[in-house]
Formats: structure tokens, C-alpha cells, sequence
């Protein structure tokens, strides 16, 4: 007898598996392995959460208007152009959900987040990836990568797990050599740690243009991760149809709260980024002083390169760190087996992790 099978292209996505959370074996861990927050959720937030508990058994505001409000308040932004979603993920599964499907090409930069290729293959599209020149992503690549088959380009800017971006300009050449019936899909979710003056979300295109989004998160600067919470800003043409795919209720109450409070506690947010600036180029030069590569990177995370062979590859390494209760991110999923990936932690964190690669490349 036959058994169902799945729509073409289900069966080639290999699983999203994100960073793991804990070090077997150590009496302890130091998860830098997510890129999360490392002082954590505003204690805002949390009350928010604990407030919103009693009333669990209602449903939540099905289109997050009081979410979007304060989202429209907070960025300046048109409370009509905005959706939000259960996590930026869920965004980027509905949008390339309502815009491609087989027979269809979906673009993105070839180290790019994993999610634009999953969702690609989830959707029946095919997913295409263009080659980066020195971990920053081609505008001309993915020009030249364009077909009449092309109905989204994902960017994320800046990049993960490079931590690279690319200039405003770059950005505007970008969309002025797509198609209009082309959607650049512009994932800024580590906008509010880049201080360049070159630096774009790509909010003014949305302004001008029909065929360009914007994807935000709260999983990052707000430390909100473990409620899944993101939201997308765009045209009403694509607001308009998200609205028709997404789910009524996609996003929890809980998540609703603590976004609004989170939003409004404007000093957290001071501290969050003020950490990251201190620490990230402490960690690069630290880092970087052992004899390590060193990707320059704009967000709160730092790309490391280790020799491609010998003893003190990136797999050695990463499992030299798990042994000291430090979790950092493997990259050979993103085509870079030779990196580790690591979040920039609390200051004790941080320093353990220079202790234990001095010592990794000691021994």
C-alpha cells in the first residue's frame, strides 16, 4: 500500500536546531550559543508577564493592537504597515508562504540566516544562495543571481552568523536592481547594536516602495526569546495579505505584555546596548590577541576562525569550551566549518571564555 508523502522539497529540510543550552558534563553552563540578551528581560517585562497570568484562559487580542501601538509609538512608525508574529520566524515562513511556491526561487546571501532556506523548501520554492565576498554579502551576486523565477530576497542585516553588513547605499542598489513584483525582505534583527553612520534598516525604502519589508524581533536587544515575539513593518498591499495567512491568534498574550512593557522601558534597552559596546571590542582584541581570526562584527555576537586542520580546529575547540561549561555555536550548518560562533556574555562569561581558548590553545 502507499503511504502519503510529503510535498516536494519537505523531505530535503534538515531541522532547525538551534544553540544548545547546556554543557554535559560541567556543574555549570555559559550558553553563548543563541546570541541572546545578556542582561536578560527588563524586569518591566516580567511583571507584565506575571500580571497577564490571571487571565490565561482568554485568548489574546488576535491582531496586536495594543502590541502595535506601542510598537508605532516606541519606532515612529505607520500602525497600519505592521503585523506581528509568534517570533521574526514565524514572519518569514507566512511572507515566503504567501509569496512563493513551486516552480518559484527564493534568494539570499550564502551564509545568511538558515530560516530563508527552510522556509524556501517548506513552501515547495527553491532556495538559492549567492556567493558572499569576504563574509559580507554581494549586492552583485544577487543581481546576477536573479531570474524571472525570483520572487524574494532576504537580507539580513546585519548578518547572521557573520555579523557583517552592508552600507545604505549598497542597500538601495540592491532594490533598484530588483524587479518591482520582487519582495526584499530586509531582516534587521540586531539594528539596535549598529551605531555605523552607513548603517540602514531600510526603513526609508519601505516609504518608497511597494515591494520592500522590514523584519524586527524582541528575541535580542528586549530578551524576550522564550515567548517568540516579532513583527514585521511594509507596505498595506503586504500587510494586507500576512493578515489573510497568518493564524488568529498567533501571538500569546503573554508575549503581548511583556512586549508593550518592554518597549516602553527605554533605560533597559540603554543598558543592553551600552554592555555591547563595551564588551564586543574587548572580546574582538582579546580574542584576536591569542592568534585567532576574528570576523569583524556590528552585533552582540563574534564569528571565530581556527585552522582548517591540526589540533586546534573549530570542533576541538568547541568541545574544549563544552568541557569548561562553555557553549558556542558550531557553523558548519552555515557552510563555515572552520568557525565558532559566540554571544558576547556577562562580564564573568566573558572572561572565562578567553581563559579557557588561552588554555585550549596552550594545550
Amino acid at each position: 500500500m502507499a503511504s502519503p508523502r510529503p510535498r516536494s522539497g519537505i523531505l530535503e529540510i534538515q531541522p532547525y536546531v538551534g544553540g544548545k543550552a547546556s554543557a554535559e558534563g560541567a556543574d555549570s553552563t555559559i550558553k553563548l550559543s543563541a546570541n541572546e540578551s545578556a542582561i536578560g528581560p527588563s524586569p518591566q517585562a516580567i511583571k507584565a508577564i506575571q500580571q497577564a497570568l490571571g487571565d490565561s484562559h482568554r485568548y489574546p487580542d488576535g491582531g496586536s493592537d495594543r502590541l502595535k501601538a506601542a510598537i508605532s509609538k516606541r519606532f515612529s512608525l505607520d500602525i497600519d504597515r505592521l503585523i506581528c508574529g509568534s517570533g521574526s520566524d514565524e514572519l518569514i515562513h507566512l511572507l515566503t508562504l504567501a509569496y512563493a511556491g513551486p516552480g518559484d526561487e527564493v534568494l539570499y546571501s550564502a551564509h545568511g540566516f538558515l530560516m530563508y532556506r527552510l522556509s524556501a523548501l517548506g513552501t515547495g520554492a527553491q532556495p538559492i544562495a549567492a556567493p558572499e565576498r569576504n563574509l559580507r554579502t554581494d549586492v552583485d551576486a544577487l543581481l546576477d543571481a536573479v531570474t524571472s523565477r525570483t520572487r524574494l530576497v532576504y537580507i539580513a542585516n546585519p548578518n547572521n552568523p557573520t555579523g557583517s553588513y552592508i552600507t545604505a547605499d549598497e542597500l538601495s542598489r540592491l532594490h533598484r536592481g530588483l524587479p518591482d513584483d520582487v519582495i526584499l525582505a530586509i531582516d534587521a534583527a540586531y539594528a539596535e547594536y549598529v551605531h555605523t553612520p552607513d548603517y540602514t534598516n531600510g526603513l526609508e525604502l519601505i516609504d518608497q516602495a511597494d515591494n520592500v519589508v522590514m523584519l524586527r524581533t524582541f528575541s535580542k536587544l528586549f530578551a524576550l526569546g522564550g515567548l517568540r515575539l516579532g513583527w514585521l513593518y511594509g507596505p498595506p498591499n503586504i500587510i494586507e495579505v500576512l493578515n489573510r495567512v497568518r493564524g488568529p491568534f498567533n501571538v500569546n498574550a503573554l508575549a503581548q505584555a511583556a512586549g508593550i512593557a518592554a518597549l516602553e522601558d527605554l533605560e533597559h534597552q540603554e543598558r543592553s546596548v551600552a554592555h555591547n559596546d563595551h564588551w564586543l571590542p574587548r572580546m574582538t582584541q582579546a580574542i584576536a590577541g591569542l592568534g585567532l581570526t576574528v570576523h569583524p562584527s556590528v552585533a552582540n555576537f563574534l564569528l571565530v576562525g581556527f585552522p582548517e586542520t591540526g589540533e586546534k580546529t573549530a570542533a576541538k575547540a568547541g568541545d574544549f569550551l563544552e568541557k569548561d561549561g562553555i557553549v558556542a555555536r558550531p557553523m558548519a550548518a552555515y557552510g563555515l566549518p572552520n568557525c565558532l560562533r559566540l554571544s558576547i556574555g556577562k562580564e564573568d562569561e566573558n572572561k572565562a571564555v578567553i581563559k579557557s581558548l588561552e588554555r585550549f590553545l596552550e594545550s
